[in-house]
């Protein structure tokens, strides 16, 4: 009888993860496009910091995950890196890296989606939309993070190539998006924790105006601050492709 009323339970939570992740995406669908003008801040371990200026324009797909593409413009060691991302619903991105100093594109495998992002503590699969079928979801309860309501939910990742063996993940009430995500390797163990700020609304949708990724490992951490976020623009779809990319 137990056995049965937990894994009642247990569906109930699995059941009740799945409608919340489905209403936070229901609250972002319909931004047609975006674009943005954002500082990457790189901190080690000591303290020390660089600074990196880009650019990121993304389109929203009907039927598929979003595409994006973005571009540094500073400081000279970095400019003109172009990173092209095609999100999948249910299989693992499609994305690719132009390096101007090798003047070709580099198509990164799937094996290394939990590899860095230029030198960040965000990893090439943090870039990706973070569509509902990439995860199976457990609501654990309320709980409040960052001076809000939230829910709190673990999403699994169903990609067996994943840097990660689970999330946990506030999602706010008022806002239905996260303040807060715990990322755990694979072995099990908190790698790195995202804590995500500033919310404003921009043409009636909450969009963050700040990440701090801190991994707490190496004790290192990124920040990403936008200075400006433009939705609805028209966008081409045709330079969302590779060959776009050395243009």
């Amino acid at each position: 009888m137990w056995f049965f009323l937990l894994l009642i339970l247990n569906e109930d939570a699995a059941r009740r993860g799945l409608e919340i992740a489905q209403e936070s995406d229901r609250a972002n669908a319909g931004f047609v496009s975006e674009y943005s003008e954002m500082e990457m801040v790189l901190i080690n371990a000591h303290g020390d910091q660089t600074v990196r200026k880009l650019t990121t324009e993304t389109m929203e797909m009907e039927d598929d995950g979003d595409k994006s593409v973005s571009m540094f413009l500073w400081p000279a060691d970095v400019k003109g890196t172009k990173m092209l991302t095609w999100s999948h619903k249910v299989d693992d991105d499609d994305q690719w890296l132009y390096l101007p100093a090798l003047k070709r594109v580099k198509r990164i495998s799937s094996k290394n989606k939990s590899g860095s992002f230029m030198g960040s503590e965000f990893a090439y699969e943090d870039l990706g939309s973070q569509e509902v079928e990439k995860y199976s979801y457990t609501y654990l309860g309320d709980e409040s993070a960052e001076a809000r309501e939230c829910y709190k939910l673990e999403r699994i990742p169903v990609s067996t190539r994943s840097g990660y063996s689970k999330q946990i993940v506030w999602m706010a009430k008022d806002l239905m998006n996260p303040v807060r995500i715990e990322y755990y390797d694979r072995k099990g163990e908190l790698l790195k924790v995202g804590v995500f700020k500033d919310y404003r609304q921009v043409n009636g949708f909450w969009r963050v105006h700040e990440i701090e990724m801190k991994n707490v490992q190496t004790l290192k951490s990124s920040l990403i601050k936008w200075e400006s976020r433009q939705l609805g623009q028209e966008i081409a779809e045709d330079q969302f492709t590779s060959e776009s990319l050395t243009e």
